[in-house]
């Protein structure tokens, strides 16, 4: 896991009365009344409390003395370290207007433990998510070969076979009837192959959506359904790839399920963005009671939708239809 070392860490930590539970004030505050501006940070001086804890590792306890201190109220300043995997993370420091408790580096580092392990864990989730968003991302990219082998190798084969079988066709005499009607039924055969072929490909990865966009591919699954879609699509501009392959296959699936086992006679299909958000809703009116958890499809959605830090809901009651909605961000990590 990636740590992040902060080489000259600026802090300001309160703990009126001496309560080390009272707000600490983090790495990030600019307080240029008080003279620690973001943008100016100070050098490793061993006055601060932080710099001795940078130097050593350890907790370190510095007296103020100085004019900046005292203007500030500050006379007794105790700094501890953040260590996450081995490295030196930040710094928390307390100071106070009196002389810190002996027990006070104890306490604070007690505390800086509590903080290690929220930092390790955010991480942790990070790197996890992280590793998600590739493992599809090499997926879709997998998707993609494969449907553009298909499509520029066998689809074209298969394509040109059926053009010499019509051409073999049309050359033959008028009294080789026989012969004509066998090359026609190998002719249709091909043809419907093609088409078998082009519906695989589409179901691992639509051309129509890398050359058109989510929208138009949207469009395209709502003509292929064999029960009517009312389509509403708010917006048309591109999105981050991950988004669109996610959407698209969201809204397959749940078309899917619903040719099949909905019995519903009109699916509404929407698609829009909203608070950061692209939306994407399917909704039948079927006879419900879909359950996710019995291999319908929609796990493996889920956890696709969930790689990119988006949220899958499905909502169907018995006997009031199905609403299937990904909510999916659009600024990616």
């Amino acid at each position: 896991m990636n740590t992040h070392t902060v080489p000259d860490p600026v802090h300001r930590g309160h703990a009126h009365d001496v309560d080390l539970e009272d707000t600490f004030d983090f790495l990030n505050t600019d307080d240029t009344e008080n003279g620690f501006p973001v943008d100016k940070l100070p050098t490793l001086d061993d006055a601060l409390a932080s710099a001795q804890v940078y130097r050593t590792g350890h907790s370190a306890r510095v007296d103020q003395t100085s004019e900046r201190a005292r203007v500030r109220g500050i006379a007794s300043t105790v700094a501890s370290p953040i260590i996450v995997e081995g490295s030196m993370w930040g710094v928390i420091a307390v100071n106070a207007a009196e002389e810190l408790p002996p027990d006070t580096e104890e306490r604070l580092e007690k505390f800086t433990e509590l903080v290690t392990t929220a930092i390790a864990n955010a991480e942790g989730k990070y790197e996890l998510a992280a590793s998600r968003r590739r493992i599809v991302a090499a997926s879709d990219e997998t998707r993609r070969q494969i449907e553009r082998d298909l499509h520029d190798g066998t689809q074209q084969r298969l394509v040109s076979l059926g053009l010499a079988v019509r051409a073999a066709e049309a050359n033959l005499p008028p009294e080789r009837d026989d012969l004509r009607d066998e090359l026609s039924g190998v002719a249709t055969g091909l043809a419907a192959a093609v088409e078998d072929l082009q519906e695989i490909s589409r179901g691992i990865h639509p051309a129509i959506l890398t050359k058109g966009g989510l929208a138009p591919a949207l469009r395209a699954l709502a003509l292929r359904s064999p029960i009517p879609v009312d389509l509403r699509i708010v917006t048309e501009e591109r999105l981050a790839e991950p988004l669109e392959v996610a959407a698209y296959f969201v809204a397959s699936e749940a078309l899917a399920n619903a040719a099949k086992h909905s019995e519903a006679s009109r699916i509404d299909v929407s698609l829009e963005r909203r608070d950061g958000a692209l939306v994407l809703s399917v909704r039948d009116d079927g006879v419900g009671g879909v359950e996710p958890a019995r291999g319908s499809g929609i796990v493996g959605l889920d956890d696709r939708v969930e790689a990119l830090g988006g949220s899958l809901g499905v909502d169907s009651r018995p006997g009031k239809g199905t609403t299937i909605t990904a909510e999916l961000p659009l600024e990616l990590e």
